[in-house]
């Protein structure tokens, strides 16, 4: 009968300017996808060449590998009997675009630009791409106003006048001539140029798909059985999505190939968004993304989909240590035919001054392609059957995100494993589950047959023979933990640090600092003839927290000794990549030393909160049967870099901070995500905390966070990379760009909210002096 198909899409783990890895893993995909039978394949955004390649789009290098990369594709006998569609850099008139390049049989089909470019948070893809801005062909009838006057909607249009299908088409722009004064006006219609354009192929590809050129720009295939039209990332995020109007031309299939990488509670609005978009239009949409960390903080989660009139069909998963993951489904066309026979509002206009959805909107340009992705003989092929989408709490997320990010780092690094200051505390505590996390999820693939991970690991640990499958032992050969001890640590700490490094397996070294500070601080007090005292014995502000600093330097060092020479002293080779434990909220206000252990190659937690690294850290305890981390949580969270009273920790986060944690999360999401100065801050934080502070102590807070915030904002020019998960991180390299040298008295603005106080407080004033 001919109208069942069978579709894939895919989520790849693809690496940036990493040729020969993205181009094996794109063959792999396609063959995946036809051996399941499918005859149309979708890919990740810019997979040629890997989506985090930055400022490497620049160069011609990049522009010509991936033609290369795209005629060896083109050449391979596993792209032949299937449409495959892929995501490249193409110039074009000499101007970058960003493309999904799709080809059949050693021709190519269309190559499709980019419309809507992300430019927000980590996206700057305006730096290197132009949007593609020419339009489709569009008729629009003119106001009636508009009769005797000028008609000036687009400059580009029909030059003459012509009477076509009933309508008289006329040139916007153009006096309107007297020869129309007796057409009624429902009659006439602008109608604008089309505008797709010839591209003209470089030779290399020329010699093998014997075209000169192919189209380029907003078009749609016409099969012989079905129509399919392309979206990219950010054009499904967009107020009027080109699904919208593609669905309305009469386009089934719906394809979207995105980059987009994970933030934590992210995934239900990107699902959302898919299955609302076929739930008003109805259709097939398919869904590809890259997955893994491809050079950088990212981390881009897969959650690869296929869904139908509002359901969902196919779910990829949202973090794995495969490579290559394809999805494919089976689907019924008539389906969707009558789906869409029951939306009144699209297909029948009630009235002949409002005529329908479905034929307002503009055509577009359609390549027809001499192919067909049903068969003739399918009334007895099975069809997929909808399933219900699986989320992840935000603790899972953070159980296997992270873990999945430092497994890329590890392995393309080519680094022997990880050293990890322990210090009893949550945040390292949390670095060191996310370890184990990841020699968990390494047992479990290897134990499903995965090749590519066992291989890794086996060049990881240097033994060609060697087969993981307990993550205890894996996690000894790669994690070295190590309790930096001063004279101001407690032996609490110092015994959780070794009961959860046992739990876990990591090789454990514990040694002690002090001969190291006292020699620094003896250097200072020989050249100047000071010596600096903790405040507790009577030193100024000053000295006490030089004297905290010095610590904490000192184990940045000694950190930095240990992971390059650690492994030669057991005979092992290699080095250690040394993981930092700052929480975003701890980033945000500052609170931490600059070039002390926060100071490390990459941070799994650094844009994590206090908050959700507890909760993580909770799960731990159940899902990996850590008891150590039960005393952990339940232990107050101290630097432990003042001295101890009566050998008990006398120093507290919070209150040197002089805020809690949960305080600070909220700040971070109101100068962030609400984009609030000080001023605005009070304000919105005047009604959410109403009923707990007074006006004057919500100023207070306001002004401690921002003068802290300000003075320590030089600290996140020095930030150790770390994995991208909150939308408040403060991350100075691109995704929070403000200075680092600020006014932190803030004048005017702690003016205006002093005002404000001082208005509140008459008024309440008054109202007390009435009731009295």
């Amino acid at each position: 009968m001919g109208r069942k198909v069978t579709v894939a899409t895919c989520a790849l783990n693809q690496w940036a300017l990493d040729f020969e890895g993205n181009l094996q893993r794109i063959l792999k995909s396609i063959e995946i996808a036809k051996h399941r039978g499918a005859r149309y394949r979708l890919g990740p955004e810019l997979e040629i060449c890997g989506y985090g390649c930055w400022d490497h789009y620049y160069e011609s290098d990049t522009l010509l590998h991936s033609l290369q990369v795209l005629a060896a594709l083109l050449e391979s006998p596993v792209t032949q009997d299937i449409i495959c569609d892929v995501g490249m850099p193409v110039m074009h008139r000499n101007v970058r675009y960003n493309c999904r390049v799709i080809f059949l049989n050693r021709k190519i089909l269309l190559i499709r630009p980019k419309m809507a470019l992300a430019n927000e948070g980590n996206y700057r893809e305006l730096r290197w791409f132009t949007p593609w801005s020419r339009s489709r062909p569009v008729a629009l009838r003119p106001a009636r106003s508009c009769c005797g006057g000028v008609l000036c909607m687009e400059e580009r249009a029909v030059a003459s006048l012509a009477s076509t299908g009933g309508y008289i088409c006329i040139p916007v722009s153009l006096q309107c001539p007297q020869t129309l004064s007796g057409v009624p006006w429902d009659r006439i219609v602008l109608f604008f140029l089309q505008q797709t354009e010839e591209y003209f192929l470089p030779r290399m590809l020329q010699d093998l798909t014997k075209q000169e050129t192919v189209p380029f720009g907003d078009a749609v295939l016409s099969t012989w059985d079905t129509c399919i039209g392309s979206e990219v990332c950010e054009e499904l995020w967009t107020p009027h999505s080109p699904h919208v109007d593609m669905g309305l031309d009469g386009v089934e299939i719906f394809t979207n190939a995105s980059g987009s990488h994970h933030v934590l509670r992210k995934a239900h609005a990107r699902v959302d968004l898919v299955t609302m978009a076929t739930t008003k239009n109805g259709g097939i949409y398919l869904l590809a993304n890259q997955k893994g960390c491809d050079g950088d903080r990212l981390y881009y989660d897969g959650c690869a989909l296929i869904a139908m009139n509002g359901s969902i069909f196919a779910q990829g998963s949202q973090f794995s240590l495969d490579d290559v993951e394809v999805l494919t489904a089976t689907l019924d066309l008539e389906d969707i035919r009558s789906y869409r026979a029951e939306i009144s509002s699209r297909n029948l206009a009630a009235l002949r001054e409002c005529p329908s959805q479905a034929s307002r909107v503009s055509p577009y340009p359609r390549v027809k392609v001499d192919f067909a992705l049903s068969c003739h003989e399918d009334l007895l092929e099975p069809v997929s059957e909808p399933i219900e989408w699986k989320y992840h709490s935000p603790a899972e997320e953070i159980s296997l995100g992270p873990a999945c990010w430092l497994w890329d780092f590890l392995r393309r690094s080519r680094q022997a494993g990880f050293f990890l200051p322990l210090s009893g505390g949550v945040d390292s505590a949390a670095t060191a589950c996310l370890v184990y996390s990841m020699c968990h999820q390494v047992c479990e693939a290897v134990k499903r047959g995965n090749l590519e991970v066992l291989a890794d690991v086996r060049t990881i640990v240097n033994q060609p023979s060697y087969t993981p499958q307990d993550p205890r032992e894996l996690c000894g050969r790669v994690l070295t933990t190590c309790y930096m001890a001063s004279e101001n640590s407690s032996q609490e700490t110092c015994d959780r640090a070794r009961e959860l490094a046992q739990q876990i397996g990591s090789h454990h070294i514990g040694l002690h600092i002090d001969p190291v500070v006292k020699a620094l601080v003896g250097l200072f007090s020989l050249v100047t003839g000071a010596s600096p005292r903790f405040a507790v014995h009577g030193g100024s502000d000053r000295e006490n927290l030089a004297l905290q600093n010095v610590q904490a330097r000192v184990r940045m060092v000694i950190a930095y000794l240990f992971a390059q020479l650690s492994l030669w002293s057991r005979g092992a080779p290699g080095g250690l990549l040394v993981l930092g434990s700052a929480n975003v909220d701890e980033s945000l206000l500052g609170y931490l030393t600059k070039y002390d252990c926060s100071s490390a190659d990459i941070n799994p937690i650094g844009g994590i909160s206090k908050t959700d690294l507890r909760a993580f850290v909770q799960l731990c305890v159940e899902r990996f049967q850590l008891p150590a981390l039960q005393s952990i949580l339940a232990a107050p969270a101290t630097a432990e870099l003042e001295p101890l009273a009566h050998g008990r920790v006398s120093q507290t986060d919070e209150e040197d901070m002089g805020m809690t944690y949960a305080e600070l999360s909220v700040y971070g999401r109101l100068r962030k995500v609400a984009k609030t100065g000080p001023y605005s801050m009070f304000c919105k934080l005047l009604d959410m905390w109403r009923d707990t502070c007074s006006p004057r102590q919500v100023a207070d807070k306001v002004k401690c966070f921002f003068s802290k915030y300000s003075m320590n904002r030089h600290k996140m020019t020095t930030l150790t990379p770390a994995y991208h998960a909150e939308s408040y991180s403060p991350d100075d390299n691109r995704f929070d760009l403000r200075p680092f040298l600020y006014n932190t008295r803030w004048p005017w603005q702690f003016r205006c909210i002093e005002n404000q106080v001082l208005q509140l407080e008459g008024r309440q004033r008054q109202e007390l002096d009435g009731v009295d």
